[in-house]
């Protein structure tokens, strides 16, 4: 089979990964030839594509970024849809798709495989937000840089007796912020899922100064204030018609400072999160589901997304991971709010 790949949606430490699993099990087992389209969805519905053979993927699993390209292309709008990316992939000799990517990715490739295309899924986020699977790689690499961020936040907060408020990735989850908040010893950790007052969190930091510490705030980009109704954006929609998230730490800390007469200061860590090499964790991750995707098509498992179920990977039906989304569940926020203030 001729096969081609794509990575769609925001980048992610630990694409390159995949893409070498599925071409080395792909071309050294599985008896297949593999393309990839350039730029994610873009490339399908414009046939931009380079021949990928075990040559192509030397080395690449420690390296950040994806080989492919990316983007938020909407294989629907223009010049797309199912029957010119079928006309496509005919022309090229292309069996099937692999389609590397998160919600809005595979619930396009759900699309296209409702009319007939035949499209396996690796699904893809830091944000780990996905509910069919344990884990996503790139979350590992992405709570690991933000930790290490905000123990520097930490230090300058320390010297200048500052409140510090850091902007972590998490659209609608707070998993990125819950786990790095906790590993760097937050005083508050603010999350999707909890709606928190400002009185609540003036509380948590005037409680940690009380006690000679500089505070340290973590909030999730997705984060709704007590005071709002829908999370801070300012920069408008994807092209899936999602608001553009970000900002919210910097309206928080003057609201802080407000409240508490303590200095406070806020660093959006934003795309830093998504850059640089996978950790190990990952790398094995993404190698693994790389290799079980080509697998997938093989067994023609249209429809369906490789998942990681405790150490197992198993395969689930794109319904199963867009059903809903994987929230942080009351327990482990509540174990988290133990560490606060």
């Amino acid at each position: 089979m001729r096969i081609g790949i794509l990575t769609s949606g925001g980048d992610c430490p630990g694409l390159n990964a995949v893409i070498r699993g599925i071409v080395l099990k792909g071309t050294e087992i599985n008896n297949q030839e593999f393309v990839g389209f350039k730029g994610g969805w873009r490339g399908v519905v414009n046939t931009d594509l380079i021949e990928l053979g075990r040559a192509n993927v030397r080395g690449i699993s420690k390296e950040g970024g994806t080989i492919l390209g990316t983007s938020r292309t909407n294989p629907f709008e223009g010049d797309g849809g199912p029957d010119r990316i079928l006309e496509n992939m005919q022309r090229e000799g292309i069996d099937a798709i692999i389609a590397i990517g998160g919600e809005g990715t595979l619930a396009a490739a759900k699309r296209l495989t409702d009319a007939g295309l035949k499209i396996t899924g690796v699904p893809k986020t830091i944000d780990n937000d996905l509910d069919a699977t344990d884990y996503t790689f790139g979350f590992d690499t992405a709570v690991q840089i933000a930790t290490d961020a905000m123990d520097r936040l930490r230090t300058t907060g320390d010297a200048h007796s500052r409140c510090m408020v850091a902007e972590v990735m998490g659209r609608h989850v707070g998993w990125i912020a819950l786990h790095s908040g906790m590993a760097a010893g937050a005083h508050a950790i603010l999350i999707p899922e909890q709606k928190t007052t400002m009185e609540q969190v003036a509380d948590w930091v005037e409680s940690a100064n009380a006690r000679g510490r500089a505070p340290l705030v973590v909030v999730a980009e997705g984060f709704v204030a007590g005071h709002a109704d829908d999370a801070h954006s300012e920069r408008g929609l994807d092209a899936f018609g999602r608001p553009r998230l970000g900002g919210i730490g910097e309206h928080l800390a003057p609201l802080i400072e407000e409240m508490t007469g303590i200095e406070t200061r806020a660093t959006t860590l934003g795309h830093i999160q998504r850059g640089g090499v996978p950790s190990a964790y990952d790398r094995v991750l993404a190698t693994r589901l790389g290799m079980a995707a080509s697998d997938s098509v093989l067994e023609e498992r249209w429809g369906q997304m490789v998942a990681l179920r405790g150490t197992d990977i198993v395969h689930v039906g794109f319904e199963e991971a867009l059903g809903k989304l994987k929230t942080v569940p009351q327990s482990r926020y509540d174990e988290a709010a133990l560490l606060f203030g």
